[in-house]
């Protein structure tokens, strides 16, 4: 439906276009139909993109409750995103002896599929989610919204890189994806990269790749899903930093600083509640325990209250 849905917003563009020209000096028509055809074509598109919207939204509720259910229970989620045809796939079998689909063409993995996995007598939900290509469109990502969501909704991300490739197209695909991240406002989410495929290169070319990389990306591991090459250091990175994972909230006066710090928080924490009232703002998040530190610093410079901070 979300693919169907691209393609019939992409077409009603044209179709605009092609109606215009009807009404105007030029008259091309649909196959050589009139005007009343063009208008009668392009309403039938609009109806065919609000019944999947309608049915899109539905589904998006229905996750929502899902996510919701899960949270109850208490089970921390981690997202494998990166580029497509990075191993997402393949690292997600890997870690869940999973058979999920395989395949060098783009966007195999077109839905989310989540498994329960446990590393070290913890549970955790891993979800692989669509890969991220070069400049896509807004509204495909609108379009994908409740496919994309899962990773917004994460404790942890996985991102994967295919080490394989030149260190110029690593660069690249590394900024897309952070790049699509920050557009779903999930680039407060902890990151674990994994430098994926290292059993094709040899050991130096690895070394020196994972050197020039090491200081671009957040926590990175070289892997091989394929092997099964530093899995289980992939496994015991994941448990840590969800255990080390600190909740917190504060209460600061509304003043000019306020806004500033407030996005700032944004960018480094997942936000969970966000509540202004009168003259103050309560913030609710989850973060990196260095990062916790440093919102208590800057809450006490705006003269606010640092309510609560726990495991």
């Amino acid at each position: 439906m979300q693919i169907q849905l691209a393609t019939l917003q992409n077409e009603l563009r044209h179709a605009r276009e092609k109606v215009r020209l009807c009404r105007g000096s030029e008259q091309p028509g649909f196959m050589g139909l009139g005007v009343y055809e063009a208008d009668v074509y392009r309403d039938a598109i609009k109806l065919q993109v609000q019944t999947i919207l309608k049915k899109l939204t539905a589904i998006r509720t229905k996750r929502v409750l899902h996510r919701e259910r899960r949270t109850e229970l208490g089970y921390l989620s981690v997202s494998l995103a990166g580029y497509t045809s990075a191993g997402k796939s393949t690292l997600f079998n890997a870690l869940t002896e999973a058979d999920t689909m395989v395949n060098r063409s783009l966007f195999t993995t077109l839905s989310t599929t989540t498994r329960m996995v446990e590393f070290s007598n913890r549970k955790f939900l891993l979800t692989d989610t669509v890969g991220f290509i070069d400049r896509l469109p807004i509204s495909l990502i609108e379009a994908f919204h409740s496919t994309l969501e899962e990773t917004i909704y994460s404790d942890l991300i996985i991102l994967v890189l295919d080490l394989k490739e030149s260190l110029e197209l690593i660069e690249k695909k590394l900024e897309v994806c952070q790049d699509t991240i920050n557009r779903l406002d999930a680039g407060g989410i902890p990151q674990i990269t994994v430098l994926n495929k290292v059993d094709r290169l040899n050991s130096e070319e690895a070394e020196q790749k994972f050197e020039v990389l090491k200081g671009k990306v957040q926590n990175p591991i070289l892997i091989s899903a394929k092997k099964g090459t530093n899995l289980d250091v992939l496994k015991a990175q994941i448990v840590r930093m969800l255990e080390n994972y600190v909740k917190g909230s504060f209460l600061v006066p509304l003043t000019e600083e306020v806004m500033p710090f407030l996005s700032w928080v944004h960018k480094k924490a997942e936000v969970k509640k966000e509540e202004f009232s009168g003259d103050h703002v309560e913030v609710t998040f989850e973060v990196d325990p260095q990062v916790a530190e440093q919102i208590r610093s800057k809450v006490k410079k705006l003269n606010g209250k640092y309510i609560q901070s726990v495991n």
